[in-house]
């Protein structure tokens, strides 16, 4: 499978932004997904992540009640929208396909990740 992130952009700091990843060559549908991001020298931390049924959600503290993932199956893309953003959101967002087994919240549990979107919040 392909991930193809975009979305992404300079966006003020309390504004919006939403994130799509669209998979090709194989489905999302049957798989769980995720969202990291990854800030100039830091490591690429977990943000957010859906089970494959769309039922069961996962959120970094840092962006609960802030973002929402959700995902179209019939359209192949999962989306992150991004709201009330800060300036510490700034980083290079990506979307992974998990694996079977594992858990949300760790890299090591997704095998399959797109390309990256830059996101930088100003204040």
């Amino acid at each position: 499978v392909q991930l193809q992130a975009s979305g992404g952009g300079l966006v003020q700091a309390g504004g919006s932004q939403r994130l799509s990843c669209a998979a090709s060559g194989d489905t999302l549908s049957t798989y769980a997904v995720g969202w990291f991001r990854q800030a100039p020298g830091k490591e690429r931390q977990f943000v957010a992540a859906m089970n494959w049924g769309g039922i069961t959600t996962y959120y970094a503290d840092s962006v609960k009640g802030r973002f929402t993932i959700s995902r179209d199956n019939p359209k192949n893309i999962v989306y992150l929208q991004m709201n009330r953003l800060k300036p510490e959101d700034t980083a290079v967002y990506y979307c992974a396909r998990r694996s079977k087994s594992g858990s949300a919240y760790e890299i090591r549990s997704y095998n399959f990740w797109g390309q990256g979107t830059q996101v930088t919040v100003s204040s």
